[in-house]
């Protein structure tokens, strides 16, 4: 079986360590920790993304992340996912203001809850039904509520600041849990990554 994980963000330096970037950094610290199985990370103009190609267990899986801007990034997946039926074995991993950071969710034929990357996937793959991996960016009172911005402008304000340095230490252990997920997603399926991490 093929697996193919999308990791959502913008290209360009200036965007590395932005909230909107999560689903790269994520899928990049995925990469790294199964660097024996992954080849290098290589620039595809045909796919106007990187891509990378290793295995986990016995499945195959592609690594790609779209070098278009976060609004346009259905145009680099559609040349990979050409069908409802490869759809099914899709994983994009991004950033969701409806978890609050620190937490993250495996999902299945969703809506894009408004966010413009998934909507663009959404659109250009023509189906819904495809594995997200959803990972939290709205600030958490200590008490544990989410205090979700408010307002476009907030909002955008939010999701292009950069992770503050303890932020981004608090990320590499969210990046273990999902990294152990989507090796789940693969090799058990998702049903197996949603009833152990949801």
């Amino acid at each position: 079986m093929k697996y193919t994980i999308i990791g959502l963000g913008n290209p360009g330096g200036e965007y590395k360590n932005t909230r909107h970037n999560v689903g790269r950094i994520i899928l990049e610290k995925f990469a790294n920790t199964n660097a024996d199985s992954f080849s290098s990370w290589e620039e595809s103009g045909k796919l106007k993304a990187l891509y990378s190609k290793g295995k986990i267990g016995k499945n195959n899986v592609e690594l790609l992340m779209p070098e278009t801007f976060m609004n346009n990034s259905g145009v680099s997946v559609k040349k990979i996912i050409t069908s409802s039926k490869k759809a099914e074995n899709l994983v994009v991993i991004y950033d969701d203001l409806d978890l609050g950071f620190g937490d993250f969710k495996v999902s299945f034929n969703r809506g894009s809850g408004g966010h413009k990357g998934l909507e663009s996937i959404i659109k250009n793959i023509k189906t819904k039904g495809f594995i997200r991996v959803r990972v939290g960016i709205s600030p958490v009172t200590p008490k544990g509520k989410i205090r979700k911005p408010k307002g476009e402008k907030k909002v955008l304000d939010w999701v292009m600041k950069d992770f503050k340095k303890i932020e981004m230490e608090i990320l590499k252990k969210i990046s273990k849990k999902t990294n152990e997920a989507i090796e789940i997603i693969i090799k058990d399926g998702r049903v197996k990554a949603m009833n152990k991490f949801n």
